[in-house]
């Protein structure tokens, strides 16, 4: 029954090599922003309530910058396979010009007019206000890390994950340590509380930017040519928009699915608390989801350089392989989230955040929820982001992964949040209904093969 999982030797050591950096990317990522949520928070559940609700529009454009992150990694991946370094540099120049522009976009409006669109998202004056003092500033921090994130994306690419591992965590060390200096006042700064995240934020990305020009400078495993950066041409545009605009739409239409969310809550009774308690439970679960998304990744590297070198006979059998381990290591992770929803969280991390005993209780039942459907989630995370789309199935996988979202999970909780006004119990549920959706689908795509596409080639 399991005979898929005898892989050719090396392979689950390759696995590690590659998923081990990636995923201590992301843990260091998610537990210093974990820090950081724990600062703000302990200015009161008002300006965590504010941040929450800046990043509801900042999350979306998030989603974008990983969209395209994601759309050249695919293309990226198959043209290591090749070894054909210019079209890399080409990649990388559409991919720039593209998420550079609309991140752009984004923080012009949250510069100019900041609380008449938070506004969009929220329905509390004084929490609006403070959101518009973060995002105003936070806005331009994202144009810093598009930049950032296209170059790191090419390198993890071809087989390199280590350098985003530096980078990020010299620039969410540096976050940290400028969040306890601006927001509190320390090292004779100015106290700027919720504003002085923002300033630590994009200071940190600045930093980000720089580490990035000087590697540019120095290194000599990958030359990049400003002419092809500049002047990708015509025919990579096309077919980046004809395969990466897929992934960019995917990642787009979910972020802003997953924002509606909540937008959902923040017009909720109780709002405040809601919000408080989503924005503790969501940062745990990136932290207990960083195993996947680093196995997904580098499901698509693996199975896009094969697809480019013209490896393609075993790929199904490396595919069901990997979301195995997926479903393995959710299940373990789910089992310790929730052993820490049962003990550590209400005796030491709901206090360190001054959260309300109902907000708390919040937290508890939506972390609950995220360990039963663990196992679902990082399956359907590996499946589609990496097996299906590192194969070029990006239709499919766009349709997977947005289909449910869009179609189940919105209209559900937007039913019973907004129409019946039931508890944020039912609103909630719609997260695991939706992972139960993604993986018939999904298992039934990956079951038939019909995702392995080279799209390298005209």
């Amino acid at each position: 029954m399991f005979a898929y999982m005898k892989q050719k030797p090396g392979f689950y050591k390759q696995v590690l090599l590659l998923s081990v950096p990636i995923v201590l990317q992301n843990l260091i990522t998610s537990t210093l922003g974990m820090a950081d949520t724990f600062m703000v928070g302990m200015l009161g559940e008002a300006p965590m309530a504010a941040v929450t609700l800046a990043n509801i529009p900042l999350f979306a454009v998030q989603m974008f910058i990983f969209g395209v992150q994601s759309g050249s990694s695919v293309l990226i991946s198959q043209y290591w396979g090749r070894q054909e370094m210019d079209a890399i540099n080409r990649v990388l120049g559409v991919a720039l010009w593209v998420v550079l522009s609309v991140s752009s976009l984004f923080a012009a409006v949250l510069l100019i007019c900041p609380v008449e669109f938070l506004s969009l998202f929220g329905n509390q004056p004084q929490v609006v206000e403070l959101a518009a003092q973060y995002g105003s500033i936070a806005g331009l921090s994202y144009v810093c890390n598009a930049f950032t994130m296209m170059y790191v994306a090419a390198y993890r690419s071809m087989e390199r994950p280590q350098l985003g591992m530096y980078i990020l965590t010299a620039s969410m060390t540096a976050n940290t340590f400028l969040n306890w200096v601006f927001i509190f006042g320390n090292l004779g700064a100015p106290a700027l509380g919720v504003r002085g995240a923002a300033v630590a934020t994009l200071t940190a990305r600045l930093l980000e930017v720089a580490i990035v020009a000087v590697h540019m400078m120095r290194n000599r495993f990958f030359r990049v040519r400003a002419g092809l950066l500049l002047r990708p041409g015509v025919d990579m545009t096309r077919r980046f928009l004809r395969y990466g605009g897929l992934v960019v739409c995917n990642e787009t239409m979910w972020g802003l699915g997953t924002s509606v969310f909540p937008t959902i809550m923040g017009h909720m009774a109780g709002s405040t608390e809601l919000l408080a308690a989503y924005t503790i439970a969501g940062n745990i679960e990136k932290i207990v989801m960083v195993a996947s998304f680093g196995l997904s990744s580098t499901a698509a590297i693996i199975i896009g350089r094969e697809i480019g070198a013209g490896r393609q006979d075993k790929l199904l059998d490396v595919g069901k392989a990997l979301n195995t381990v997926a479903v393995a290591e959710g299940g373990l992770l789910g089992g310790l989230l929730l052993a820490f929803v049962l003990t550590a969280a209400p005796a030491w991390v709901y206090p360190l955040f001054k959260l309300s005993a109902e907000a708390a209780s919040v937290a508890s039942m939506m972390m609950v929820m995220m360990a039963l459907a663990m196992p679902l989630k990082d399956f359907n995370t590996v499946n589609i982001v990496g097996v299906l789309r590192g194969g070029g199935d990006v239709t499919a996988a766009t349709l997977i992964d947005t289909g449910p979202l869009w179609l189940v999970a919105v209209p559900y909780a937007a039913l019973c949040g907004l129409a019946l006004q039931t508890s944020v119990f039912w609103v909630y549920l719609a997260f695991p209904l939706e992972q139960v959706v993604k993986f018939f689908i999904g298992v039934r795509r990956l079951r038939s093969g019909r995702w392995v596409r080279d799209l390298t080639r005209a």
